[in-house]
């Protein structure tokens, strides 16, 4: 699903944000990527969604070669992946509802498919009596998951997660890693970006760690 080989990320001279990273992550796996602060792990996601490009090496996400993807297919590429950030990024003047169909308006899918995909994903995730709320109406464990709805309503193949939990309580991280478990038993592959060693020792996933850019151990 995602293969990393010999990536160097620099910016600048002497900028080392990546070195030398080679790394597998197969088909429906659970992966935690860890490190301290600066250590990479927000570079490598964005390097995953073409957000930026890698200064050398190869990676490979879903059998495309996202180092050399021309421009004009960056969009499917992200339409294959689901992204959850640590600030939710929901838009304050919109519904549940349409937040999570925003991106299947945008890419043109037809109304009546928009609407049986966002209703089924709000009810997997325990929103459907929020649909018409809007965010600042909601807890942040609820914004969270509206954010992981918006992620999942396109069907991804992968799931980048970045800092996840960084704003809830432990409660609410666990319940979310819960739903992200729950994502990955029907099929999605998942990646989490996180420095809470004690909820990666609960969920007993695949651990990868960087270091200054390197992989240390994965």
């Amino acid at each position: 699903m995602v293969e990393l080989y010999h990536v160097h990320k620099e910016y600048g001279r002497g900028s080392h944000a990546l070195s030398d990273v080679s790394l597998e992550i197969g088909k429906g796996e659970f992966v935690f990527l860890t490190g301290a602060s600066g250590a990479g792990k927000t570079t490598l996601l964005r390097l995953l969604l073409r957000e930026e490009t890698a200064t050398s090496g190869k990676i490979l996400v879903d059998g495309l070669n996202v180092s050399t993807l021309p421009a004009s297919r960056v969009p499917r590429l992200r339409r294959r992946l689901g992204v959850v950030f640590q600030d939710f990024k929901l838009l304050p003047r919109k519904t549940v509802f349409e937040n999570v169909a925003l991106v299947m308006e945008i890419l043109g899918v037809p109304r009546r498919v928009q609407r049986a995909r966002t209703f089924s994903v709000l009810e997997m995730l325990g929103l459907n009596h929020k649909v018409r709320s809007y965010p600042l109406q909601l807890s942040g464990g609820e914004q969270q998951r509206v954010a992981i709805a918006r992620a999942l309503v396109n069907e991804p193949v992968l799931l980048l997660a970045d800092e996840p939990t960084g704003n809830l309580d432990p409660d609410l991280s666990w319940e979310i890693m819960t739903l992200f478990k729950q994502i990955n038993i029907r099929g999605t592959t998942v990646l989490v970006a996180t420095h809470d060693r004690e909820l990666i020792n609960r969920m007993g996933k695949r651990v990868v760690t960087l270091d200054c850019g390197r992989v240390v151990t994965h």
